[in-house]
This record gives C-alpha cells, sequence and structure tokens, in this order.
C-alpha cells in the first residue's frame, strides 16, 4: 500500500469558469503542491494559463513534474510556456499524446490534437526528463499515474465523435488518457483531464493502483456534455457507490451533468472554477476550498480598454469595436477571455483567420 503525501493544495488555473479577475477558457490545468513537490496537470489552450498563474501568485518556474492527461489542444496548447519557464521540469504523458486528433461533426472535421509548438516543446526536453508513459507509476510515495486505463464498464465511452484521420474512417480510442491520483491523511484524490477512458473507469483503476480502502475527492473534466441520459444515470449510481466526498466537476463535464450530479449527490457537488484552491490533509474537515473571489464576465468597455492598454493599433481596437455587437453570434463568447473565444470556435467550427486578429489583440 503506497504512503501518504501529506498535506496536499490543489489550485484549479485553468477551467472554462473562472473567478473574478482571472481568465476563463476552454481548457484545465490544475497546480499540486504536495509531499514537496510542485506539478503541474495539463495546461490549458495557453492564453489563460500564464496570466492566471501570475494573479494568483503561482510560480511556474518551480514545477518539477508536468502531467498530461491526454494530446487535445484544450489541455497542451500551454506546453511551451511550461517548459520554457520550468526547463528542468519532468514531463509525463503517453507516447500518443502527439498524434494527429479530430472531430467529426456534421461532416466537418476540425483539428483537435497537440498544437505544433507544443510537440517542438516536447522534443527540446532532454531524454532523461522526459517520461513516456504506458504503464501505471508511482512519482513519489503517495503520488501516482494511472497510465491507460482499461475500459471495464459497459456505458462509458469516449464521450464524442473523435478520430485519428480527418476522414473519420479510424475512431480515436485516446488511449493516452491518463489521471493522477494522491493519497492524502484524509483519502484518495483523483485529478482527472477529460476522463476519456470514464470516469468510473479511471476512479476504480486509481483506487486499485493506491490500494487506497477509498476515495475522498475526484476533481477535473468528467467529459459528460454529449452522455447520454443512461449513462449520467450510471454514473450517478456509481458515484453514489464509490461514495467520495468531494466531487469537482470542470471544464467538459457539462451544464446538465453538473446538475444532475447535485440533484443526486447534493453537497458534495461543487462545480470547480479557475483560482479555487482545496486542501487536504492537515487537520481539514474533509476538505477545505478556498474561493479567492466570485465569478465575473469582462463587459464590453472593460475588453475594449483591455485593448487599448495592449500594444495593438487603432485600427485593431476598431476591428475589435466593431466584431463585439455580433457576439451573441458566437454564443456568448466575446464575454470571457480570448481562450474561450478559441474553445467556443472550435466547437462552432469557425474558420481560424476569422478569429485571429482580434483575439490576438485582446490577449497581447
Amino acid at each position: 500500500m503506497s504512503a501518504c503525501a501529506g498535506v496536499t493544495r490543489i489550485t484549479i488555473l485553468v477551467d472554462n469558469k473562472a473567478n473574478e479577475g482571472l481568465l476563463a477558457e476552454h481548457g484545465l490545468a490544475v497546480w499540486i503542491e504536495t509531499a514537496g513537490r510542485r506539478l503541474l496537470f495539463d495546461t490549458g489552450q495557453g492564453p489563460a494559463l500564464s496570466r492566471n498563474a501570475g494573479t494568483l501568485d503561482v510560480a511556474l518556474h518551480t514545477a518539477d513534474t508536468l502531467v498530461l492527461s491526454h494530446g487535445h489542444y484544450d489541455h497542451t496548447g500551454g506546453v511551451p510556456l511550461v517548459i520554457e519557464s520550468a526547463p528542468g521540469v519532468h514531463v509525463y504523458c503517453h507516447p500518443g499524446a502527439a498524434g494527429p486528433r479530430y472531430s467529426i461533426r456534421d461532416g466537418s472535421a476540425k483539428s483537435i490534437g497537440m498544437p505544433g509548438a507544443a510537440k517542438l516543446a516536447l522534443e527540446s526536453v532532454s531524454p532523461g526528463k522526459l517520461h513516456w508513459t504506458t504503464r501505471p507509476i508511482e512519482l513519489a510515495p503517495g503520488i501516482g499515474l494511472t497510465g491507460p486505463v482499461p475500459r471495464l464498464t459497459d456505458y462509458e465511452d469516449v464521450g464524442g465523435p473523435f478520430f485519428v484521420d480527418g476522414n473519420g474512417r479510424q475512431s480515436d480510442p485516446i488511449d493516452d488518457d491518463l489521471a493522477l491520483w494522491i493519497r492524502t491523511e484524509t483519502g484518495l484524490v483523483v485529478i482527472v483531464g477529460c476522463s476519456h477512458a470514464g470516469l468510473i473507469n479511471t476512479l476504480r483503476h486509481a483506487q486499485r493502483l493506491s490500494g487506497a480502502s477509498r476515495i475522498h475527492a475526484v476533481l477535473g473534466g468528467f467529459h459528460l456534455l454529449e452522455a447520454s441520459e443512461a449513462r449520467v444515470e450510471r454514473t450517478m449510481d456509481a458515484l453514489t457507490e464509490l461514495g467520495p466526498d468531494l466531487i469537482v466537476p470542470c471544464h467538459c463535464t457539462g451544464e446538465r451533468a453538473v446538475e444532475k450530479l447535485r440533484l443526486a449527490l447534493g453537497e458534495r457537488v461543487l462545480p470547480g472554477s479557475a483560482g479555487t484552491t482545496y486542501t487536504f490533509g492537515g487537520g481539514s474537515e474533509p476538505a477545505t476550498a478556498e474561493k479567492r473571489a466570485t465569478r465575473v464576465s469582462p463587459s464590453r468597455a472593460s475588453m475594449l480598454e483591455m485593448a487599448r492598454r495592449s500594444s495593438i493599433s487603432r485600427q485593431r481596437v476598431g476591428d475589435l469595436r466593431r466584431l463585439l455587437p455580433y457576439r451573441q453570434v458566437f454564443e456568448g463568447a466575446f464575454s470571457v477571455c480570448a481562450g474561450r473565444v478559441l474553445g467556443i470556435a472550435a466547437e462552432l467550427r469557425i474558420p481560424d483567420f476569422l478569429l485571429k486578429p482580434f483575439v490576438t489583440a485582446y490577449v497581447a
């Protein structure tokens, strides 16, 4: 049985929702401080990671470990920033994470794989610090990675129309999907990226590997956004059986699934947002959550002011002003940060060339 890691602090750096003063982004990144280690689990798309880490006083350059849950763009876009900031960081990911990935909806293919800059950054990591993870591994006493997760349930799937080719001939099983587990004084804590292997498959696998008698908390993306009613119901039943004290759905879980989880499991379900820190162990009962501010969305005026303060031309500010009245077309995309604009644009399959001019201005 694995030892306990002691007091553990987990901060959500990037999520689809964010607390005041932080950027929301379609993605996930989680900062973990435990047993003298500083780990970053996923990196989001990139734009929100640097800003939120600075606002929250999280020193990315002190990271000793970077874990990539899988190879999608919304989890790996910030890889270049992390490797540049912490050149000595050890990187753990499955070798399949850098392969081609596509989402195909209504006959239209969208590349959703690891960005080219992230692949180049991984290639720059010395062989002794780049760990291709194809099996379970213990990073330190009480801290481990699941490696590829066995798919044992008959109701869980990858969660969407994912393929390894743009023609849709070969389905993508997302075999690179992995999770991180930590044994704390208050029980097992599991961090998931998108749960493409299935949330319940992942939790049971982590429990087996860690030797923990029970699961105390699970945090991350559950990828139930497009799940059938039957799958959501069976997931809730399994979570009730597993009995975690804290369930923190983030990122790709989906509002409908979150509401169902809250109705079924009550106060144990606390939806996550960037800027929230959870403390496990050290006498916390059973875990404490520190929310540094409430959620807000930037106003039209504040977005324009941010653009004016950045080093962009008057013409680009004008372009941004003219586009803002049409934000309803993008389902509220202009009320959030540039990273979320890109995330929603990806879902709507809006061509990149239409977005890059003013998104670049906004994040400059």
